[in-house]
């Protein structure tokens, strides 16, 4: 999946990609591998430094924070896309998460995030007592519940399409920030 979603990214004119929750840095080397993002800052980050150090391993030319999905050590505006892949349902504030990724990304930057929407997850919701937070798929499970989410953010859904394997389905949605 991510190389589909590396596959997706209009990189005219991009300067700056940041993946948050990166993990292993999956989409970031799949864009290298593609040779498509020659030129182009790429920047993973989690926060896991097991993760990371796989990451920093497997591409060592990309830069690899760690940090907070809602606490990224970068400029205002500094971002042209910003891609979070398979994620949002683990992420304990997502709310927190997307203001600052509005804060970072340019006006018309991208956001493209891709979320679990296979029927089998709808309603499901883990006990804060196997984690320090909830996980819950459905505000990103479809179109409808993931652009209302985003839009309280300032994003505007721009286009989504579905990814599968046969067993996960995932839905691939790609935002624009507010211009200006």
């Amino acid at each position: 999946m991510a190389d589909t979603v590396a596959q997706g990214l209009d990189l005219v004119g991009v300067e700056t990609i940041v993946d948050i929750a990166t993990g292993t840095g999956l989409v970031l080397r799949a864009l290298d591998r593609s040779g498509s993002a020659s030129g182009i800052r790429l920047v993973g980050v989690d926060l896991s430094p097991e993760m990371l150090r796989v990451a920093r391993r497997e591409l060592p030319s990309a830069e690899w924070i760690e940090a907070d999905a809602s606490h990224l050590p970068l400029a205002d505006g500094s971002v042209d896309i910003a891609t979070c892949v398979t994620a949002l349902h683990i992420i304990p504030d997502v709310s927190a998460a997307l203001d600052e990724w509005a804060r970072v990304l340019r006006p018309g930057g991208h956001l493209v995030t891709a979320s679990f929407a296979s029927p089998h997850l709808s309603g499901i919701t883990s006990p804060t007592s196997a984690r320090p937070y909830p996980t819950d798929h459905d505000p990103y499970a479809d179109a409808e519940a993931i652009a209302a989410t985003f839009a309280l953010h300032g994003f505007t859904l721009a286009s989504h399409t579905t990814w599968t394997d046969g067993t996960d389905t995932v839905l691939i949605a790609d935002f624009l920030s507010a211009a200006g």
